[in-house]
Formats: structure tokens, C-alpha cells, sequence
């Protein structure tokens, strides 16, 4: 009677849950059906066309472990997987379902299918034991009953026990009760007084009966014997005993006590109190009855989930040599705590998801339960709401989680959330579940350069091949859509392509020089460095890569005046200009290298007469620092060293002969012996020299007069009678001096072949008068004639 009151509930409990529950299927199958009967067409109530099921993926969740049905994935047709036995399914609950949920992707949903068990009648009812003895009293009047063991039978509703039988007979017949949870109970009445001596016994045939198409039954036999005396039986205080109790009653708990009262002495009235046999071996596992006392307490543990309401037959039988015994009803309630924490059940989780997921991608199907009644079992659910995603309810107790914001993975790559599931009780109770959702990449992130531009110094003369420098991007993207590759934008550099002059490795961006550069050609270029991730899109950004190219001392001086003539030129100075300050000449140097490279120092190295002599360290100005005396040579030989402030330091030489004249005019033709070999002239070769150049100066004296008559006669500019002799004479000379000869010097001294730099007009006070006439020509380089028709001497300055 317990199990069917506790049935009874919950049939009404699902009847109300399922009145609150939106879109569920509900199908009705009778139990023992065989494998593969069809069950219902779920794509048919979903209205699903067939084609779409596969896209979709529908899916069967059951809720019990057993897979009782199985769901046909291509036709979606429901079936019976599994043979069905109700019985050991739901026991004796009135309502016996199976519940599932179907889910399907693209979008997600999920949808409740309630199949219903509906029972046969294949069982029979059928007693404990084959017979039973029943004592009674003779002096028991009519009228009386006396309760039966009840049969039992594991089919519920129409085919359970409808009613009882028993044999036709003049002392007793049956009466059938129906109690409140159904089950229905005979007890035998006495229709007529008992008399001992007439009849001592009774056998009778007790048959249950049940409602089912065809009918069951079941039969005990019933032994009646008739007991002299003790004509009292037990009455109760009342014939309905009701008890409130906590479901977490601890063992022992005085549930409530029962009292009797039998008007015999003796041991006829002394009662001992016990549980019927209508109550159920479960409840009496449960609670405890004292015989003497009739206390009732708990004996086991008590679960308001498992059944809210007891029933308990009590009996209180006296001591009499013919016990009698009197009956009385106890109905325990549990009250219900919340000791259930809600469960959350997590299917169809998505572990990742895209950062460029739309708001509302919905992730994972929730669903909680919680088996408290009332306010404890009333569950709310919900995830933090610091993060992007919420929960969206679509059925009762279920949820779909979804994204509420936009996603970066470059921000949060994975996300631990924690899903809260509370009750309503009190106190309230919930719990927890982590899932961890991970963000996947997109090409959303360009690589960056740590600088828009970069400046990278070069020395000339490099090795070609050698790394010179090494660009680095970051992309925050991951895998393909950060893995990046450089590459050089080609232009065009002194109309070559840039890949002659830099390439790049494409995965490390190491710059290698593919030529050797010369900082006297080229001493910067700019190129510009792209890189491109493997994503898709691609994205790219670039970066300026400046090379600037530094100087190495790799030229040496070039002398550029005097011109030079075996690394050596000619002077011829009057010995009364030879005084102290004179300036002889100046030595006028390039170097094709830069800064420290390129800054020249001049010294005397070797000299006649060391004390003669002297030059600007910085200028390269000769001058006379002693006057001449007789006993010093009329021919001196200076030998002056140019040198760069380089590291190492580069140098060139230039042989300097001073041919000191009389103070008479005399021309100098002759050919000058070479340096260091002076000492072994003769005083006759001197004398021969001097008449040689003094009939070679009057001969000039002449033409140069007659040169000069000319000028002046045809001169139309704005230069004087004084400047107008040195360009005629500039010009008389010109067959002496070319630029090849100029140019070939300077290789003999240096080796390279200089750039001539910008020249400036320089006149010297002592190279005016016709008697030094050769020797301006030695360290003067003539020029292109201007408009006038004159030549300007020029010398180089640095």
C-alpha cells in the first residue's frame, strides 16, 4: 500500500512537471514489446526533413543507463532496443515512464521525449504462504472482522488485485476494503456467533483476483480455529494514528506511541504490540515498534525523495491462553529538507570557439535537477558575469550557453567557466561545474615591426655574404597566422636592382650584403622590408631599413700640386728671395676617403739641409726659416711625406728640387739631376748649366716680349697691363703641362686615379717676373680658356 501511495505521488508530480514543459514529445508503449517495434517518428513531431538529419546530427541522451529504446539516425525512427519489463522498471508506481532528450546542432536544440510504460497482466497474484491460521474466540460476536494477509501482485493499475473470494459458507464470508493508496484488503466477518462444540475448525480457500484481460488469481488456505474464553479483544485509542517527522530523523526518534486497552484480567488483558502484516517488510525495516510500550520509532534512514508517506498497521494481542489482538492505522509524513545539492548535467559541449563567433553562438546544452520538492528544488542557474557568455533557458531546467560579446583571443585565449546551480531552500545549496571553452585564432593581427624605420652602419670593403643586420616582426596570431616571412621590396639603386645589393632570409629577416660596397660610390641607400604572415587573409606591414656606409681608410694621398714628374718637380728660386718666412711653394694633397680618413698632415722627411726648411704640418706650406748662406748648396732636395690620420694611417711622398739662381736672370733648361745625386756635380757642370739656361733665358726674354706686345695690342677685357703677361705666358706654355701627364703623376704617387677637386685662381708673388717663368709652371695646372682668350693658372686646395 506504501509503494502504490508513493507512486500515486510522483504520477502527479510528473503530470505536473510536464504541464510546465515546452515542446515535449510524449509516445505510450505497453511493456514486453519486442526489439525493433516502432516506437514513434521523432524527425515526424520535430518536423525535420529526413535529408537534414545527418547535417543536423541528431542525437538520443537518455536519462537512465539502460538504453531501453534507440533512435534510427537516418530515418528518425524511435524503436525498442531492449525487452522492457515495467515491473522491474518502475516497481509498483502508477505512472512508469522513460525520458529522453534529442538534440541537434545547427542550431542547437534540445528537445524532452516522455515514453510512457503502460503494463500487461503477466503476473499472477500470489500469497506468502500456502496457508494461514486464524484464531477466534467463540464468545467474538457477529459482525467482527478479522484482517487477511494480503496477496501480492508486481502489475499495477486494472491489473493488479480488484478483489478477494472465498469458498460459500453459513459462519463467515469477505469483506474487500480499498485503502488510500489503492491496494485493496479482505478481512473475514463473522456473520454468526461460533459455538466450539458444534464446529472447532474452519477451512477455507482465500482466491485474489486481479483486473486483468484475461484474469489472474491467486489462492492460500485458510485455517479458522475457534478459541474458548478470552472473549476481550484490544481496542485502540484511536483507530488513525497521524505523525509528522524530518526526513533526516536520526534512528531512535520517538515517532509517535499507541496505546490499547483490553477489559480482561490477567494475562488476557497483557498486550503485546506489534506491526500487521499488511505492513510492508520495507517499512517495517524502517521503523520499530516497542512490544510492551507501543512506541514507535525510527529504525533506518529515512528519504523524502524515496517516499514522503508511510502507512503502519499496528496490532496490540493479549496474553490470553487465546490471544486476541485489536488493529490500528498510522500514517507517518515526512517533512522535506533541502539535502539535495542540484545536479548539472553538461552535453553537446563545443570546447572551442572561433573569436569571431557571433553573439548568441550557442556552445553547450545545461541541464540541472535537483530532487527536493517545493522551494528546494527550485533551481536557478548561472555563469559569471564578468565573462562573454550567458545562459539562455530553452526548456525548464534547461539551458543553452551562448556568447553575449564579441571574443579575442589575443585578449583571453581560453576561458574557465563556472556554471551555478542553486536552489531556493534553506539554506540554499548548490554546486558547480567548470568547462573550459578555448578561443581559436583568425588573421585578424598584422605583424609589427618594434620600429618604423632602422638605422644600420656599413663599413666598406665588406665581405659579401655576411649577415649585416636582422629585422624582427611579432604577430600576436597564432600558428599559420603567425608564422611570418620577410622579404625586400625591389628598387632600383644607381640603376642596378636592389637584390645586387641586399637580400633577406625569408624566415629569420637576416640582411645579407650580396656585394662589397665602396663608400667613395655610394655611402647610403634606404630599403624598405616586408612581413607577411601565412594566414588568409595575408596581412603584411614593412619597415625602412637605412644602410649607411662608413668610411674605411682604404685611399691613400694623391698629391695634386706641384705637378709630378717621377714623384718629383723642379723649383728654381733667386737666392734674394731666400730669406727667413719666404714662402717656396705649397703642396696641395686630396684624399678620396672621408673624415678622419681624408685629413692630410705634411712633413719634411728628408732634406739637404734639415734646418732650411720647413712645412705646415696642416697646411703643406714650404717655407724658408734661416737665410741662405754661402756654404749651403745651391741645389736642395726635400722630400715631404703626406700622410692621412687613418688607423693604419696611409701616406705618399713628393720629391721637391730647389735650384737656388744668382741674382742675375738666368734660364734653367737643362735637366735636373736626380734626387741624391747632387753631391756629385762639379763646379764646371754648374758653370756649363749656367750659360746653358742664360742663353735660353734671353731667347725667351724675347719671344715673351714680342708675346706680350700682342696681347696688349688685341686685349679688349678689364684685365691690366700687369695680369695680361701671365695668361700669355700661361698660354706659351700650355705645350709643357697636359692633363694626362697631371693625371698619370698622381698614379705614380698614390697608385689610384684622384678626383680633381674644385680648383680656385692662385697667383705667387714670386712667379710673376719673367726669371722664375718655369718654375710657376712646375706646381701651376692650367685651366680652359675663358671668353677672353686667357688661361688662368689654378692650383688644388683641399
Amino acid at each position: 500500500m506504501a509503494t502504490a501511495t508513493s507512486s500515486a505521488m510522483r504520477f502527479i508530480c510528473m503530470l505536473f512537471v510536464s504541464a510546465h514543459v515546452a515542446g515535449q514529445i510524449r509516445y505510450s508503449i505497453p511493456e514486453e514489446l519486442d526489439h525493433g517495434t516502432f516506437v514513434g517518428n521523432i524527425a515526424e513531431e520535430l518536423k525535420i526533413k529526413i535529408r537534414e538529419l545527418s547535417s543536423r546530427k541528431l542525437r538520443l541522451i537518455p536519462d537512465v543507463t539502460r538504453k531501453y529504446l534507440a533512435l534510427n539516425l537516418q530515418s528518425g525512427i524511435l524503436f525498442v532496443n531492449e525487452r522492457i519489463d515495467r515491473d522491474q522498471l518502475c516497481g509498483q508506481s502508477s505512472f512508469c515512464s522513460i525520458s529522453y532528450k534529442i538534440a541537434l546542432d545547427n542550431p542547437l536544440e534540445m528537445h524532452s521525449v516522455v515514453v510512457e510504460i503502460t503494463d500487461v497482466n503477466d503476473n499472477s497474484p500470489s500469497f506468502s504462504k500456502y496457508d494461514f491460521t486464524l484464531r477466534i474466540s467463540e464468545l467474538i460476536a457477529s459482525g467482527t472482522r478479522f484482517p487477511l494477509e494480503s496477496a501480492q501482485d508486481s502489475d499495477v493499475g486494472t491489473n493488479t488485485i480488484s478483489s478477494y473470494q472465498i469458498n460459500p459458507n453459513e459462519n463467515f464470508d469477505l469483506k474487500v476494503q480499498k485503502r488510500s493508496n489503492g491496494d485493496i484488503i479482505a478481512e473475514l466477518s463473522l456473520r454468526k456467533s461460533l459455538d466450539r462444540e458444534q464446529q472447532s475448525t474452519f477451512h477455507l480457500v482465500l482466491m485474489a483476483v486481479d483486473g486483468g484481460i484475461p484474469q489472474r488469481t491467486g489462492t492460500a488456505q485458510l485455517i479458522v480455529s475457534v478459541v474458548d474464553v478470552n472473549d476481550n479483544v484490544p481496542v485502540f485509542d484511536h483507530e488513525l494514528y497521524r505523525a509528522k517527522i524530518q526526513e533526516n530523523a536520526l534512528k531512535g526518534t520517538l515517532v509517535t506511541r499507541v496505546s490499547a486497552v483490553d477489559l480482561d484480567e490477567g494475562t488476557n488483558a497483557e498486550l503485546i504490540y506489534s506491526f500487521t502484516s499488511h505492513t510492508s517488510q520495507t517499512t517495517q525495516e524502517l521503523f520499530n515498534v516497542d512490544l510492551e510500550t507501543g512506541e514507535i520509532r525510527v529504525e533506518g534512514i529515512l528519504d523524502f525523495e524515496q517516499c514522503n508517506i508511510y502507512e503502519l498497521g499496528v496490532e496490540a494481542m493479549d496474553k490470553g491462553p487465546y490471544a486476541l489482538s485489536g488493529h490500528t492505522k498510522i500514517m507517518v509524513e515526512l517533512i522535506d529538507l533541502n539535502d539535495n545539492i542540484p545536479e548539472i548535467q553538461v552535453t553537446s559541449l563545443s570546447s572551442t570557439v572561433s573569436e569571431d563567433a557571433q553573439i548568441g553562438t550557442a556552445l553547450a546544452a545545461i541541464s540541472v535537477n535537483d530532487p527536493d520538492s517545493g522551494e528546494n528544488g527550485h533551481v536557478r542557474c548561472d555563469v559569471d558575469r564578468n565573462l562573454p557568455f550567458k545562459l539562455q533557458q530553452v526548456l525548464l531546467n534547461n539551458y543553452n550557453l551562448v556568447t553575449k560579446d564579441t571574443l579575442d583571443r589575443e585578449t583571453v585565449s581560453q576561458y574557465n567557466i563556472s556554471i551555478i546551480a542553486s536552489d531556493r531552500g534553506t539554506p540554499p545549496l548548490s554546486t558547480r561545474k567548470h568547462i573550459t571553452i578555448t578561443v581559436s585564432d583568425i588573421n585578424d593581427n598584422a605583424p609589427k615591426f618594434a620600429q618604423a624605420s632602422y638605422n644600420v652602419f656599413l663599413t666598406e670593403n665588406n665581405t659579401p655574404g655576411v649577415s649585416i643586420f636582422a629585422v624582427t616582426a611579432v604577430d600576436t596570431d597564432l600558428d599559420p597566422n603567425a608564422e611570418l616571412s620577410y622579404s625586400v621590396m625591389d628598387t632600383q639603386i644607381q640603376d642596378a636592382s636592389l637584390t645586387s645589393f641586399i637580400t633577406i632570409n625569408s624566415e629569420s629577416g637576416i640582411l645579407f650584403a650580396v656585394r662589397s660596397f665602396d663608400y667613395e660610390k655610394l655611402k647610403k641607400f634606404e630599403i624598405k622590408v616586408q612581413a607577411q604572415d601565412a594566414g588568409f587573409p595575408k596581412l603584411s606591414s614593412t619597415t625602412i631599413v637605412n644602410i649607411i656606409i662608413l668610411d674605411q681608410n682604404d685611399n691613400a694621398p694623391v698629391i695634386a700640386s706641384p705637378l709630378l714628374k717621377n714623384n718629383a718637380a723642379f723649383l728654381e728660386i733667386e737666392r734674394s728671395l731666400l730669406y727667413p718666412g719666404y714662402l717656396v711653394t705649397k703642396i696641395i694633397a686630396t684624399d678620396a676617403d672621408s673624415g678622419q680618413n681624408m685629413r692630410l698632415s705634411f712633413q719634411i722627411s728628408e732634406s739637404t739641409y734639415p734646418n732650411l726648411f720647413d712645412v705646415g704640418l696642416q697646411s703643406g706650406e714650404i717655407k724658408i726659416i734661416r737665410n741662405f748662406n754661402n756654404e749651403d748648396s745651391a741645389i736642395q732636395q726635400i722630400v715631404v711625406l703626406v700622410k692621412d690620420n687613418g688607423q693604419p694611417s696611409l701616406s705618399c711622398t713628393a720629391t721637391l728640387v730647389v735650384s737656388v739662381l744668382g741674382n742675375i736672370t738666368e734660364r734653367n733648361v737643362r735637366k735636373l739631376p736626380q734626387a741624391g745625386k747632387f753631391s756629385q756635380f762639379s763646379e764646371l757642370n754648374v758653370y756649363l748649366i749656367i750659360i746653358f739656361g742664360s742663353t735660353s733665358f734671353i731667347f725667351l726674354t724675347i719671344i715673351i716680349l714680342l708675346l706680350a706686345l700682342k696681347c696688349k695690342q688685341s686685349s679688349d677685357d678689364s684685365f691690366g697691363e700687369n695680369r695680361c703677361c701671365l695668361p700669355c705666358r700661361n698660354r706659351a706654355s700650355r705645350n709643357h703641362f697636359d692633363r694626362a701627364a697631371v693625371r698619370q703623376e698622381m698614379v705614380n704617387c698614390s697608385g689610384v686615379t684622384p678626383t680633381l677637386p674644385i680648383t680656385e685662381t692662385y697667383y705667387h708673388p714670386s712667379r710673376v717676373s719673367s726669371e722664375s717663368f718655369k718654375s710657376d709652371f712646375l706646381f701651376l695646372q692650367p685651366t680652359m680658356p675663358v671668353n677672353d682668350g686667357h688661361a688662368r693658372s689654378t692650383i688644388v686646395r683641399k
